[in-house]
């Protein structure tokens, strides 16, 4: 059901908004996690080592998929805001024909650059195979992480953040239970958790795209909207490219990091394969959290309503900081029991190496989720020259901080402590570009009134 952002109280339009994109990237988690959790306890470490190892390589063509929901999302909550729903539809056409343009171009590069990424980032030779293998079949289904990725964004935009939760909460049980028949029945190795979750994610995105099909169907228009727009395109991609650039550069740092990870040997790669699960569960909800605060200040921006901007900022922080609390006490006090979810045994190296990451990143998740509302109002806006500056700082410090610590320290725990550095920098930015925008923002209603 479509929904308008632009009326009622904000914080408790952004909860209701807010709450079911959170379940729904944890449900997006559980893929990922599933694929993991499977490989550690059925197959072994190796297998772990080998699925994290791969992990940040997909990583790479989410973010392209990351970026055309943005950018789709965005552009279409204005339009929708506004209530100009003929360049509505025609924004939507024009997206799915550039993602698929775009996703064609990636699977060919996926095909033939794998091996030489794998090589790229110092993958031991004991799980270089089965990391090749999950990545080729992973490049196979990337078209239903693309438009899936696309459905996701237009429901969003349209106000509507349960439905992609119930697809999600379906296909990602799913997956576990297929993870499972595939691995410990069919004995199909690494291969049955890449093949789990190309079905899952393949199921899930064909109904996500007849739904909306149907629903924008239901959308009524005085004249035909043209099926590609030149100019709406131009728009995505002002917002796209800057959240591709984001979350890939974002992906290739950690392959970086993931480098000098590997060179401490396969139980570090293990601990932090696992860990790095948990993290990314926090910090993706996080992101995803942001992302509905887009959809807020898009439509609003639309709508022209900039007060209820900064009262999104305020509901965004508050929201954020309520799931800090119990995420930071789970990982301080109970991380080793979450960490054996994804191992086989309790192996001294691995454990030791996960729970110091888990240690050393997880009080500094208040600053993380704050700059995180901060960039969802930025995009939301399209300041995204601020938006990347910000993005970009916290990236060079992680990745270079990575390099320099690990080596001072001669271990993995200088590499940990890249995270919070980074983070509270960036945090620090990304507040002080979104107060300068709405300065100006309310300079310019001051004015106009």
């Amino acid at each position: 059901m479509n929904k308008d952002l632009t009326t009622g109280k904000p914080e408790t339009i952004l909860w209701q908004f807010c709450l079911p994109l959170f379940g729904s990237i944890i449900f997006q988690q559980l893929y990922n996690i599933a694929d993991s959790l499977v490989a550690g306890k059925f197959i072994g470490e190796n297998a772990l080592a080998a699925v994290g190892n791969s992990y940040e390589i997909t990583l790479i063509f989410i973010a392209f998929a990351f970026g055309c929901n943005m950018g789709c999302s965005v552009i279409v909550s204005q339009l929708f805001g506004a209530k100009e729903y003929c360049r509505l539809k025609t924004a939507v056409s024009t997206a799915c024909i550039f993602s698929a343009f775009l996703c064609a171009i990636l699977m060919l590069v996926g095909i033939f650059c794998c091996s030489p990424l794998l090589t790229f980032i110092h993958t031991p030779q004991e799980v270089f195979s089965d990391s090749k293998l999950y990545l080729d079949i992973y490049i196979w289904g990337l078209p239903f992480v693309f438009f899936y990725n696309i459905a996701t964004g237009i429901f969003s935009a349209l106000g509507d953040s349960k439905t992609p939760f119930y697809f999600l909460a379906a296909s990602s049980t799913s997956n576990i239970l297929v993870d499972i028949l595939f691995v410990k029945a069919f004995r199909m190795g690494v291969a049955g958790v890449a093949w789990a979750t190309f079905l899952c994610q393949g199921v899930s995105c064909i109904m996500a795209v007849l739904t909306i099909w149907i629903r924008l169907g239901k959308i009524q228009v005085q004249e035909k909207p043209p099926l590609f727009a030149w100019a709406l395109l131009k728009k995505i991609m002002l917002v796209a490219i800057p959240s591709i650039l984001q979350q890939s550069f974002i992906s290739v740092g950690n392959i970086l990091i993931q480098g000098v990870i590997n060179g401490f040997g396969s139980s570090v790669m293990a601990g932090y394969s696992a860990a790095v699960k948990l993290n990314n569960l926090v910090i993706t909800s996080f992101t995803t959290i942001g992302n509905g605060i887009s959809n807020f200040s898009a439509q609003n921006l639309g709508a022209r309503k900039y007060g209820r901007i900064k009262e999104c900022f305020r509901a965004g922080i508050k929201m954020v900081w309520c799931l800090c609390i119990p995420f930071c006490l789970l990982y301080i006090f109970l991380g080793k029991y979450l960490l054996l979810l994804f191992m086989e045994k309790e192996s001294a190296g691995a454990m030791m190496a996960g729970r110091q990451f888990l240690w050393v990143v997880s009080p500094f998740y208040f600053a993380v989720s704050a700059k995180l509302v901060a960039d969802g109002i930025l995009r939301g806006i399209s300041a995204m020259r601020q938006f990347m500056a910000a993005t970009f700082t916290d990236l060079v410090l992680r990745v270079v901080l990575a390099f320099v610590l690990s080596d001072q320290t001669q271990n993995a725990m200088g590499i940990w402590c890249a995270w919070p550095i980074g983070w509270t920098i960036a945090m620090a930015l990304s507040v002080f570009f979104y107060r300068k925008k709405y300065k100006q923002f309310t300079q310019k209603t001051t004015i106009k009134g």
